[in-house]
């Protein structure tokens, strides 16, 4: 039977719920800064109140239960499903009232896409969007990308009941003795590599003529997106608005170093590069990597319709990784994406999204960790079908020392791995039901799912309002890998259906 949740479970997921609707206000500091020092004073207005819901929202969920306790795992599921949701719908309100969206859905469709690091968007008339407005599309990535829990624990306002939210965020690993070290190391990391790659992006597009204002805060905005495998641009002409080759280099550094695990991170600064040449999940994206890259370079050489084959494999290289982190940043335009690369080529970047990169990083997809766990499983059941009845057989598999591949591992990964195909397949028949093309259909659902963000056209101003919501639900189920979102369905439902019918089915069961 599943767990019903009482009052005093929703008076404790309220409060929780609210300190982390606080703890997303800080986001909204710089958008105000930007906008004062801009002049930007509508804008300026428009945060000032998405300020005052926050904080009026949050205080009021926080005083549901003024001594909640410690939070239990399953409060602990739903106050990180509904979180996302919930945050979304007040970070629209700003982004609705700019006059940039067409409608309030489409407002809410962008705060999700930015909050899940998604990076697919919706705005009308980017070149023109306030740089208040651009700065709060970005804070969304680094909020989301670090997760809610983390930033909340790196501020110190979360005590020991943040265990169960920080594992329901999809992180499970500790780079410390405790969770709030822990959140502080993965925070200053992002940071460092935030400001670095600020600074040279910065300097290269100064020197390929971009005002040094504008360069400074478009550095700032793409490092973040870049770092958090995220995908929101400043420029309707996405990457190619640089036409800097230097520039797609520092990002393809960014994007790789956003999409592998934070304790990984942390070997290399404490000096144990050992520790990332051996893991297992390295040795496998490595391995990945250079089978996407022969399969979409043969994709390409093998068609006629490339004049300039080495400018091509710039371009598609970069697309590569950008799909293959989930950044969803793009050096081609959407109708080059979906008319002149081939239709392996398209295949392979889809596959790649669909993938993903490593666990425990800001990326998104089924990840490259579940699939070696799958493949170490197939060694082992091989190997047991070929030894002898009194053999013994053990897998293992290396992240931070010798692990054994158990079938609770393999349950976890073959689970998740069903679910993301299941989700891509139904924002599939989604996007054939409203019309469109099959293979732009996958694509479509593979970005939104995997949280890649690389769109072949189908997300746009205007998208028909059903498929929108679908695409919706895809982005936050892929950013909960799924697990946690069920557990939430669940517990809701059990939740909403009457005592009477619970014992009624209890009894038919019995009989």
């Amino acid at each position: 039977m599943w767990p019903r949740l009482q009052l005093n479970d929703v008076r404790s997921v309220g409060h929780y719920l609210g300190i982390l609707i606080l703890i997303s206000t800080f986001g909204l500091v710089l958008p105000l800064v930007t906008a004062v020092i801009a002049g930007e004073w509508d804008a300026f207005a428009r945060y000032l109140l998405a300020v005052g819901i926050f904080l009026i929202v949050g205080s009021a969920l926080c005083f549901s239960r003024v001594e909640p306790g410690r939070l239990t795992s399953q409060q602990g599921l739903v106050v990180t499903g509904l979180a996302w949701l919930v945050l979304a719908f007040i970070a629209a309100i700003p982004l609705s009232l700019s006059g940039h969206y067409s409608s309030y859905a489409d407002a809410l469709f962008e705060a999700v896409s930015g909050l899940t690091t998604t990076g697919a968007s919706v705005v009308q008339d980017l070149d023109h969007l306030s740089y208040a407005d651009n700065m709060w599309r970005f804070m969304m990535h680094l909020i989301g990308g670090l997760g809610f829990v983390t930033v909340g624990l790196t501020f110190g306002l979360f005590g020991k009941e943040a265990a169960s939210m920080y594992v329901s965020e999809g992180r499970s690993e500790h780079m410390a003795p405790n969770l709030k070290q822990t959140a502080l190391s993965i925070t200053r990391i992002a940071l460092v590599f935030i400001a670095v790659s600020t600074v040279v992006v910065f300097a290269l597009s100064v020197f390929v003529g971009i005002d040094p204002v504008r360069a400074f805060l478009q550095s700032f905005w793409v490092s973040i997106s870049a770092y958090m495998t995220a995908g929101f641009v400043p420029q309707s002409q996405n990457i190619m608005y640089y036409h800097s080759l230097a520039i797609e280099f520092v990002l393809v550094l960014v994007m790789m170093l956003g999409s592998i695990n934070f304790m990984l991170h942390s070997e290399i600064i404490h000096g144990n590069t050992k520790e990332v040449l051996l893991d297992t999940e390295v040795k496998f994206m490595l391995a990945w990597l250079v089978l996407v890259v022969v399969v979409f370079t043969s994709s390409l050489a093998a068609s006629a319709s490339f004049s300039d084959l080495p400018a091509m494999m710039r371009r598609g290289l970069f697309m590569i990784v950008a799909a293959f982190t989930t950044t969803g940043f793009q050096n081609i335009t959407t109708p080059q994406l979906t008319d002149t690369l081939t239709s392996g080529a398209f295949l392979v970047l889809a596959i790649c999204m669909a993938v993903g990169a490593s666990s425990g990083s800001t990326a998104g997809g089924i990840k490259v960790h579940r699939f070696a766990i799958l493949a170490k499983s197939i060694v082992s059941t091989l190997k047991a079908t070929l030894a002898p009845e009194s053999a013994r057989i053990k897998n293992s598999y290396y992240h931070s020392g010798r692990r054994i591949v158990t079938p609770q591992i393999v349950q976890e990964a073959t689970t998740v791995l069903i679910l993301y195909g299941v989700t891509y397949i139904l924002g599939t028949l989604a996007g054939i039901a409203h019309g469109y093309e099959a293979s732009q259909a996958v694509f479509e659902s593979i970005a939104m799912a995997s949280n890649g963000g690389i769109t072949s056209g189908i997300v746009s101003p205007g998208m028909p309002l059903s498929l929108e919501m679908i695409y919706l639900f895809e982005m936050w189920a892929g950013r909960l890998e799924f697990i946690t979102l069920l557990a939430l369905i669940a517990q809701l439902f059990a939740s909403i259906t009457p005592k009477w019918f619970i014992e009624w089915r209890s009894r038919k069961q019995d009989w």
